[in-house]
Formats: structure tokens, C-alpha cells, sequence
């Protein structure tokens, strides 16, 4: 009888990491996922513990991020290959192409990961139990030391949104953000005031140009004219039409259909 694929899954984000799941297991029916992280301290315990074939990592993580966690695993006798999730553009992700190892952008797409799935399968049919270890190792090495290049160059994300109330000018973290809605020539800021009470400012640049602003693994957007904080999803629902709502401060906001692959298995 041959032996099993194993694998963890390693995001500090809840959906991410249900959705993930999901689609690995309507992909890849004999892969088995033996443990499910929300950070990275968690993931290097669980890859101790069960030594996995596949390890699908979130970039940046509490505790220990992706990067460190690639670090330590670079002297593992037993190193597994490993999927980077992240949110670099398609652009800054091309050093990665010409590794074995992988990676999966957000949100994550059906198709991309299947692609990823494929090649995992092609590269542990092919390695040699003898020599994965250092092979992996060598890997390992080499795209650490690119993402240690793409990190340095990444973006600084706002903290801070400036936003108009009348003729007020406002400084609204983006933690208490619940959503962004373009309406007109304008964005409306929809933002909790006190943890209580729901206020909406204006913002005078287009949806386009602030979601470049603002960090991807914490904003996504759902609709054309909305994007919404992950964190402050209530819940998300499907009508009997199949169509899907995400409900966020007391209000429902539609989900695109190129945008529903966010919430797939939901």
C-alpha cells in the first residue's frame, strides 16, 4: 500500500484557511491535510510532529512568519515542500516560477492552485527519498533568500485613512474600517466610532487607486464598487438564487460573481 501525501495548512486568517481546505480536498481527494495552523509557531510544531510531504504557508503570520519559518526548515533534515501564500502581485512573484516550490496568490484561485496541486504531484513522484531532503534544503535556500528581496522591497500599507465628514478632515485607522463603498465621484468610508455606533466619511480618490493602498490579505473586494475589511465579516449568505451577500455592520453587500471564489464551500 503506498504512502499517503500529507500536508498542513499554515494563515492566520480563518476563511483563508477554511477555503483553502476546501478546495484542496475537491482537488486532491487522497491528499491529507494532518493539521490546520493559525500561525506559524503552530505550523513548525505540527511539521515536527508529523513531518508532512507539503506545507502551505501564509507569507506573514504571528509569532513566526513564513520567512522564518522557511529559515529553520532549511536546516531540517526532513524539509517539506512548500506552497507560499501571499499576496505579492504577479509581477513580484515571478522569481518564484522557476523554483519547485511554489506559491498561491490571494484570493486564492481555483484554477491556480490545481496547476499547484499538478506540480506537487509531478516533483514527489520524481524526488528520490534519499536526496529530497537536500534537494529541498537547496530550494528552501534559494527562495528564501528571494523573498527576503521582494519583502524589502514591498510596499508600506496605510495605517491611517484620511477621510472628510462635512468639511472635518478625519483619521480613521484602517482596523476600524468596515468597508469601502465608491458611490458617485467619491468613496464612502463606512468606520466603527467608540466600537459602538457606525459613522460614514468621504474619501476623494477612486476605488481603484485606494485599494493599491491598502494590504490585500486584510481588504478584499467583493463587488466593483465595495471592499471590505475580512476581519469584520459577520457572516456571509447565499440566497436561493445562488447568489452571495456579505453581511458587515448591519448592512448586506453583494458579491460579485468573479468575486465568489473569496467564499467558495461556504
Amino acid at each position: 500500500m503506498s504512502k499517503s501525501i500529507t500536508a498542513i495548512i499554515a494563515d492566520d486568517e480563518p476563511l483563508l484557511r477554511f477555503h483553502l481546505e476546501k478546495m484542496l480536498s475537491d482537488l486532491w481527494f487522497d491528499l491529507d491535510i494532518v493539521a490546520v495552523c493559525a500561525n506559524g509557531k503552530e505550523a513548525l510544531d505540527a511539521i515536527d510532529q508529523h513531518q508532512p510531504d507539503i506545507a502551505f504557508l501564509d507569507i506573514k503570520m504571528p509569532e513566526l512568519d513564513g520567512m522564518a519559518l522557511a529559515a529553520k526548515l532549511q536546516k531540517s533534515t526532513v524539509a517539506p515542500l512548500i506552497v507560499f501564500i501571499t499576496a505579492y502581485d504577479e509581477f513580484a512573484v515571478k522569481a518564484f516560477e522557476n523554483n519547485a516550490i511554489d506559491y498561491v496568490l490571494k484570493p486564492i484561485s481555483e484554477t491556480r492552485l490545481e496547476a499547484t496541486c499538478e506540480k506537487l504531484k509531478q516533483r514527489l513522484t520524481q524526488q528520490d527519498k534519499h536526496s529530497a531532503p537536500k534537494q529541498n534544503q537547496d530550494v528552501l535556500s534559494d527562495l528564501f533568500a528571494q523573498i527576503q528581496q521582494l519583502s524589502a522591497q514591498q510596499q508600506e500599507y496605510l495605517s491611517w485613512i484620511k477621510a472628510y465628514k462635512g468639511e472635518d478632515l478625519h483619521l480613521i485607522s484602517v482596523s476600524d474600517v468596515l468597508y469601502f463603498k465608491a458611490e458617485d465621484k467619491y468613496v464612502s468610508v463606512y468606520a466603527k466610532q467608540n466600537d459602538i455606533n457606525i459613522t460614514e466619511y468621504l474619501i476623494r480618490s477612486s476605488l481603484k487607486e485606494l485599494q493599491q493602498k491598502i494590504n490585500p490579505d486584510h481588504f478584499w473586494q467583493i463587488h466593483r464598487s465595495s471592499i471590505v475589511n475580512v476581519a469584520q465579516i459577520e457572516k456571509v449568505k447565499k440566497d436561493l438564487l445562488g447568489h452571495l451577500c456579505v453581511h458587515i455592520g448591519g448592512v448586506k453587500l453583494p458579491v460579485s460573481r468573479s468575486a465568489q471564489s473569496l467564499f467558495k464551500g461556504m
